[in-house]
């Protein structure tokens, strides 16, 4: 299963990365106690979906065109707004994949799939909260009880560095020829909120305006001119003139969409890597006070420190964006963490929506714990490092207030009166 998402960043004219865990993002051993990952069986919304399917209770139906794809995304509640095309071979069915025959990716909060017109099976992937990212093919025959089954084959590219270390999730970019084929000569680095907009998504069909960037850019012609008129394929709204677009469930590639995956595929990564590192030292030493840098630089991405400015406002599918906010908690005053800003950064308020989901929520008691008492003084003004010093009081003040009224696990410490 290859979720991972290509794009090319510019190293030398960033700072230090939050994602890079300040040298700690070396391939923990996942296999053994007490995380024994490919020894447990997952707790995720495929395994959860696949013995409703067993017990009768969830039948999938078939499409004569699109196969599983429409009944899987209804049943794992994926909208099609955020479908995301990408013609890079960067999947186990590359040889399906091709500028001509985009792979199609959709999502939610806990589960990516992967659709290849013509291919033999679907990808999915799925986020465990103890095991972190998980790994699945659905083949795509017509049966009675269709079966997800798990893959270890992805964990090649999804169990090391490039997802912190643990089975995750990634985003690249990486140029292509005419082909598909990768001109990996000009792969740079994986990509997350922290890349800058023009050099995301090489690789990649986005339908939306944002200023230049390198999506739609098929074979070294179009690099080439690129490099001349960084405008000529951006802000594109049709993709009918690149490949025949009733091959696909929806139509476009949303860029606000590829903007949201970015940043949770690397989130759910951050939670992983930090859940399963502290039940090793939990396991080895007792104590998690060796993971101080981890826990600065989850913070630093959870608040969005270092994301990259959007350097002008950007639109895309008002779906997408209708489906994304649907699920919103509000606040009192109608704010959430999922509202978009999209005129100088993705959201309005800096704290990942993420927060709330299980994943945060089944890290290990003791890191958890530091994390949210860390949390706490940033955003009450109690935290005086310099790494979260640029967090404006306002955007502290909303974000504590948003939390405080929505989310219902906080320790009593929080809701406690401040001292002035």
């Amino acid at each position: 299963m290859h979720l991972h998402i290509a794009l090319l960043a510019s190293l030398a004219a960033l700072p230090l990365f939050a994602e890079d865990f300040q040298g700690s993002d070396h391939p923990l051993e996942y296999d053994h106690d007490p995380i024994k990952y490919s020894d447990t069986q997952p707790a995720d919304a495929i395994a959860a979906l696949q013995q409703k399917i067993t017990s009768g209770e969830v039948k999938l139906g078939w499409d004569e065109k699109f196969g599983y794809l429409p009944a899987v995304l209804d049943a794992l509640k994926v909208p099609r707004s955020s479908q995301m095309l990408v013609f890079s071979k960067t999947s186990l069915q590359r040889k399906h994949i091709s500028p001509d025959n985009p792979r199609a990716l959709y999502f939610n909060d806990d589960v990516y799939i992967g659709y290849v017109p013509g291919a033999p099976v679907m990808e999915i992937s799925a986020v465990d909260p103890n095991l972190g990212g998980t790994f699945y093919f659905l083949e795509l025959e017509n049966v009675r009880k269709p079966k997800f089954v798990r893959s270890a084959d992805c964990l090649s590219c999804h169990g090391g560095q490039r997802s912190l270390g643990i089975p995750g999730h990634f985003v690249r970019s990486v140029p292509t020829d005419k082909a598909g084929e990768l001109l990996t000569l000009e792969e740079v680095r994986d990509i997350n909120q922290c890349t800058p907009v023009a050099d995301r998504w090489a690789g990649w069909y986005v339908t939306g305006n944002s200023g230049p960037h390198r999506g739609n850019l098929v074979g070294e012609k179009d690099l080439a001119h690129y490099k001349e008129d960084p405008f000529a394929k951006a802000n594109v709204r049709d993709l009918s003139s690149y490949f025949d677009e009733s091959k696909h469930i929806a139509k476009g590639s949303d860029i606000v969409a590829l903007m949201v995956l970015e940043h949770q595929a690397h989130m759910h990564n951050y939670f992983a890597r930090l859940n399963i590192e502290a039940r090793q030292m939990m396991a080895a030493y007792g104590h998690v006070r060796y993971m101080r840098s981890q826990v600065n630089a989850f913070l630093r991405y959870l608040l969005f420190t270092e994301e990259s400015p959007l350097p002008v406002p950007v639109s895309g599918n008002p779906d997408f964006v209708k489906d994304f906010t649907a699920s919103a908690v509000r606040d009192s005053k109608g704010r959430s963490l999922r509202d978009f800003d999209l005129k100088t950064r993705m959201f309005k308020y800096p704290c990942s929506y993420l927060i709330y989901n299980p994943a945060f929520d089944a890290m290990a008691a003791p890191i958890k714990e530091v994390i949210l008492q860390k949390l706490h003084d940033i955003l009450t003004g109690r935290e005086t490092d310099e790494q979260f010093a640029k967090i404006p009081a306002g955007d502290r003040k909303a974000v504590l207030e948003i939390l405080l009224e929505t989310k219902k696990t906080l320790p009593d410490y929080w809701r406690a009166p401040q001292q002035k």
